[in-house]
């Protein structure tokens, strides 16, 4: 489809389109940009199981990375993503100002504008994605609660989590009260930053014999880089745990309230009187009253029973409930509903069994497991706030899922690893339209009522050789899926008839990797060589407004970390990547994908100055330039390519602590999300969501 018109300033007709442009748009998850538009976010609970899954660092075969807590703590970045974005492969994309990192996106294997959907996101082992298009929001846990990440590039995760580990696997780790030592302990953190924002931090841990606590909350606001880009956010969650040689349990509360204004695009021509508002005023909006706003509750509970020596019973379940609200004001004229209210509750049981043990004279480790989720979704689409909703939509989906995976050490210097999943779908899908509502036109329709089943599977081979204790090869082969989510299947095009409907085809993907490690007392280097093949990626189309299933897509590249630590005192680190992702067939054939950048790197130093007392952190980003969303046909200008500086000097003194951060220190004016004409006719016309530049943050606190 072709436009003269930046986005969001389409007429779109009513009937089938209109259910995909609510959906796609206006959904929960639709806040002022096509497919990161989509994207919002999932509370985060702190939940510490132990043995909950492999640690992702198991998965033998696949390219990994952890992040230390060392790390974290020396990281000049302020955010979960802005730490992961020194991982090699790692790209961001931010919509709403980079403000806390709110709904900043990290893409694995070059996904672009649908990374979110196709990267999982677990804390201690358990799945926090939802069944919507919303990504995990990172910036909803606080640095200070993160013991370690770990991050597995590609598919073969899919086989212990199921949906959503197409690109890969980031695993949270967090700490627990038993994980201090102390019998009490407590910390408090204050800041003020550019714009003026202000954040505080708080964390208690006990730990008594066998039963210890963690909790932590977090609050912070910013006026924001943009007109109307405020920010009030809030997070809170609580743990207590019992914890014994052959038994433990916990139970783990959090909740989460965050309340963020929408600043829009800025367009190169915009479409009311052809100014260019990216190059006159990129700070400003045309969104002056749009707005988002969500409210979470998990409740999460769960056991570990040693069965006999080697063998654990692990069973967890938890409630997900996740509330949003979102206003449109922008063209009073637009014909499509402008507020949405919607609610998703997922409730889920996963109980499996760990057994550790020697097979036939070989090390053997097995996990194997059931997942069972069932998630409701119902969202009502009005025209404006308090009126009766034109679309009133409900879903429910089940899930069903068996596992195995099988690790064997062959030799002491080689271990094999195999395993699969099946995985039974089954999704209910009604949507109730009301022509009496206003704002309704006559012309409008319902989608088609869906009620499918399916079944899937996934499955990964794996194999690392140690050639000493310095030198280790690995490699890999792995199968995976993601079934559509419900904002996408809300989103879907009209049928042959010109029916709106909520079938999509589930989208599939098939993997290779090989790589080495060098592993030396003050030197590491890993690098890994892929090749990714999928069918039916599911692409929201930001022009027509409808999600689909693309022709099939190819995806390849390397990626190469390293870290030196020169002596006591300085350490380095570095990565770079290289990533394709093309169209393999299909009118867009030899194409590159939008929003994924070929080359990206980061490099950084840390410094103990003077012992604790004082030190130095820099870091440095950079990217590539990359095609913007909806130019799959390659002739619209590039997303220029960029690099950041951020540095940090911070230290310690007994109990108190402090930092000082200057990010973005070159004062580099960029954007790393845009979205093209598609008319061949409109050439360097797009809409573009710019970044800050330079920005500060200063911190003190205390430990008790």
């Amino acid at each position: 489809m072709t436009s003269t018109l930046p986005i969001r300033t389409l007429p779109i007709r009513h009937g089938a389109g209109i259910a995909a442009l609510a959906a796609a748009l206006l959904s929960s998850a639709a806040l002022t940009a096509p497919a990161f538009a989509q994207q919002n976010q999932t509370s985060l609970p702190t939940i510490n199981v132990d043995a909950s899954r492999l640690s992702s660092i198991d998965i033998i075969g696949a390219s990994t990375s952890v992040i230390t807590a060392e790390d974290i703590a020396r990281s000049p970045g302020q955010t979960v993503q802005d730490v992961l974005a020194t991982v090699p492969g790692v790209q961001l994309t931010s919509l709403y100002g980079g403000i806390n990192g709110a709904r900043t996106t990290v893409d694995l294997r070059g996904f672009g504008a649908f990374a979110a959907q196709n990267t999982l996101v677990l804390i201690n082992g358990r799945r926090v994605n939802d069944l919507d298009i919303q990504g995990v929001d990172l910036s909803r846990i606080p640095l200070n609660s993160v013991e370690r990440i770990e991050v597995t590039r590609g598919n073969s995760g899919a086989v212990l989590y199921g949906d959503n580990a197409v690109g890969g696997v980031i695993n949270i780790v967090t700490k627990t009260g038993a994980s201090g030592g102390k019998p009490m302990a407590m910390t408090i953190e204050t800041g003020v930053g550019s714009f003026n924002q202000k954040l505080a931090n708080f964390s208690a841990t006990t730990n008594y014999g066998p039963w210890s606590t963690a909790a932590f909350a977090n609050t912070i606001q910013s006026d924001g880089y943009r007109a109307n880009n405020r920010l009030n956010q809030q997070n809170m969650t609580g743990e207590v745990r019992y914890t014994t040689p052959d038994f433990s349990a916990f139970f783990n509360l959090a909740g989460d309230n965050q309340r963020l204004g929408l600043p829009g695009y800025r367009s190169t021509k915009y479409y009311l009187d052809g100014v260019n508002q990216l190059a006159t005023d990129p700070r400003g909006t045309v969104t002056p009253y749009d707005y988002a706003n969500q409210q979470g509750i998990n409740a999460t509970t769960g056991f570990t029973k040693t069965l006999w020596t080697g063998a654990e019973l692990i069973v967890d379940g938890g409630l997900r409930s996740k509330k949003q609200q979102a206003n449109f004001y922008d063209d009073p004229r637009a014909p499509y509903p402008r507020y949405v209210d919607s609610t998703l509750q997922t409730w889920s049981i996963t109980p499996r069994l760990s057994m550790k043990n020697r097979f036939f004279g070989m090390t053997s480790n097995v996990l194997t497991g059931i997942d069972y989720y069932n998630a409701g979704y119902d969202s009502d689409r009005s025209q404006w706030i308090g009126v009766a909703p034109i679309h009133a939509y409900h879903l429910n989906q089940e899930t069903l899922a068996g596992y195995w995976q099988h690790t064997v050490g062959l030799l002491p210097s080689t271990d094999v690893s195999y395993g699969g999943r099946i995985q039974r779908t089954s999704l209910d899908a009604r949507d109730v339209l009301n022509l009496a509502a206003p704002g309704a036109a006559p012309w409008d329709t319902a989608h088609v009522p869906l009620n499918t089943n399916e079944t899937n599977h996934a499955w990964h081979v794996g194999i690392e050789h140690r050639f000493n204790d310095v030198f280790a090869v690995f490699g890999r082969a792995a199968n995976a899926f993601r079934t559509p989510n419900v904002d996408e299947r809300i989103g879907v095009g009209p049928d042959a008839n010109g029916n709106a409907n909520f079938n999509l085809r589930t989208q599939t993907s098939r993997d290779l990797e090989a790589g080495f490690r060098i592993r030396g007392r003050d030197f590491e280097l890993q690098t890994s060589f892929f090749d990714m093949r999928l069918k039916n990626e599911i692409h929201f189309d930001p022009v027509s407004f409808i999600n689909r299933n693309l022709d099939p897509t190819h995806r390849y590249g390397s990626e190469t970390s390293a870290t030196l630590r020169v002596n006591d005192s300085v350490r380095l680190k570095g990565g770079f990547a290289y990533t394709r992702a093309v169209f393999s067939e299909g009118q867009f054939a030899g194409n590159d994908v939008p929003l994924v950048s070929r080359l990206t790197g980061s490099a950084g130093v840390s410094w103990d100055v003077w012992q604790k007392y004082l030190t130095l952190d820099v870091g440095v980003r950079a990217w590539g330039n990359r095609r913007m969303d909806n130019d799959q046909a390659n002739f619209q200008p590039l997303i220029p390519a960029n690099a950041t500086v951020d540095l940090k000097i911070s230290g310690v003194y007994e109990q108190f602590f402090w930092s000082f951060s200057v990010n973005n220190l070159l004062d580099v004016h960029y954007y790393d999300y845009s979205v093209a004409s598609a008319s061949l006719a409109n050439y360097g016309v797009f809409s573009a969501y710019p970044l800050p530049g330079r920005t500060y943050l200063l911190k003190a606190g205390m430990t008790f």
